[in-house]
């Protein structure tokens, strides 16, 4: 079929407006199919005429069309207990807000989506890549705000590391049980493009980790320090260079290494605009404003939560933060791979992995900049060590182009025991959180 009719609502008129769409350019990536099952199927009766039934219809569809839905007055009572101060207790902010960036994670990727359906493939894909993980980038730009940089760096390092090892280990797992009597293969162009750039990613990080500490200690003055800024602030643009070339090669020139396909009638049909473009617009401006509150209440009473919990700020920042984070993806991606579509599972994972590495991460060096802020690239050699040994696992795991379920064992083992770690390694809160 050469192309097809989509139906749209007019938010003022009601009236239904007739447009035509090449089927070609609307194959679903992962990208988009990513939390597709986690949202309800919406109601394919005529939507209600009129500019009020039509915003209720939308705020239906907002708001009550996922399955995450049971946490959004998660977000209300975070507000509430923080501009009245009902709730005495700074932990109970840091949690409520820390859930109700769960939905909203899963909602703006669907507005998002939605948007991308009027734009056309090449920006509806400049959009995803670069609002994927907005929730994450919103979140570090605060904590950048109350120069809290070892928040900033933890939380983006277990993003990273929660796609590479637990998001993909734990679809590996559950695919491989599902599927034990089928082969699971999938298409290794696409993992070894993603690896590349998670390894140059790395490079960026050892090479100001080794220039600091190739100094002797009594000899490391400010010209030096300065210089591993100034190499950090170089290889983030140059990482920032390599991810346009990777989102050039993604959407114009080998777009066919990160189409999605095989899907059947039933599940493209879920992918179709179900509000207009303006409705979606409106509504992503809002949501992300919600989340930039959370965000900033998070980052607020993060320290609250460790006094009170008594857990190091740095395995809440590393574990649990990048856990809700990427709550919505680590269940699109498992249910994915348990209907044998490792394509998909792989393109969200290691998708997202690869845009926080190479797009967030320098996002925030260059913006540190213009702020007179000196963030660097060194993280660490415990955390550079756990960055550079996830990469490598993954590489060896999808080597070979086919899963079975001990790779996910594995891959879900290595995480714990990155957890464990970061659990006894006990960073004192206060001035540490604001420079290494």
């Amino acid at each position: 079929m050469a192309s097809m009719q989509e139906q749209n609502w007019d938010l003022e008129s009601g009236d239904c407006i007739q447009k035509e769409t090449s089927s070609s350019s609307q194959t679903p990536s992962s990208s988009i199919l990513s939390s597709s099952f986690l949202r309800r199927r919406p109601n394919q009766e005529r939507p209600p005429v009129g500019m009020f039934k039509q915003f209720l219809n939308n705020l239906r569809l907002v708001f009550l069309g996922t399955k995450l839905c049971v946490l959004i007055p998660a977000i209300p009572l975070a507000i509430l207990g923080q501009c009245y101060g009902f709730m005495t207790r700074q932990q109970w902010i840091f949690a409520l807000s820390l859930l109700g960036l769960a939905p909203l994670a899963e909602r703006m990727s669907f507005l998002t989506e939605q948007i991308a359906y009027f734009t056309g493939p090449t920006v509806g894909g400049l959009l995803n890549a670069t609002c994927g993980n907005a929730t994450e980038l919103i979140l570090a730009l605060f904590a950048l705000r109350e120069r809290k940089i070892l928040v900033l760096k933890y939380s983006l390092l277990g993003s990273v590391l929660s796609n590479l090892l637990l998001v993909l280990g734990s679809s590996l797992f559950l695919g491989g049980l599902a599927n034990l009597k089928m082969e699971q293969t999938f298409d290794r162009k696409q993992a070894d493009v993603n690896s590349l750039l998670l390894l140059l990613g790395l490079l960026c990080h050892v090479l100001p980790l080794i220039f600091g500490n190739s100094i002797e200690p009594q000899l490391l003055d400010d010209m030096d320090q300065n210089s591993v800024v100034w190499l950090s602030r170089t290889s983030g643009i140059l990482m920032l260079v390599a991810y346009g070339a990777y989102l050039f090669f993604q959407l114009r020139t080998h777009r066919q290494f990160f189409e999605a396909e095989g899907e059947d009638e039933d599940e493209l049909s879920e992918n179709e605009a179900v509000i207009g473009f303006w409705s979606a617009f409106i509504w992503l401006v809002a949501m992300t404003i919600i989340v930039a509150i959370l965000s900033e209440y998070v980052v607020g009473t993060i320290e609250a939560a460790s006094d009170s919990w008594k857990i190091s700020v740095s395995f809440i920042s590393l574990i649990l933060l990048p856990i809700v984070g990427n709550a919505a993806e680590h269940a699109g991606s498992v249910i994915f791979a348990l209907k044998n579509k490792l394509d998909i599972t792989l393109g969200v994972a290691l998708g997202s992995a690869t845009q926080i590495s190479m797009f967030v991460v320098p996002v925030s060096v260059i913006v540190a900049w213009t702020m007179g802020i000196p963030m660097d690239l060194d993280f660490g050699l415990l955390e550079t060590s756990c960055l550079g040994f996830s990469i490598i696992l993954t590489a060896f795991t999808l080597q070979d182009g086919n899963s079975h379920y001990i790779k996910g064992v594995v891959l879900c083992l290595s995480y714990a025991v990155i957890a464990a770690c970061f659990f006894f390694h006990k960073m004192p809160a206060g001035e540490s959180l604001y420079q290494r």
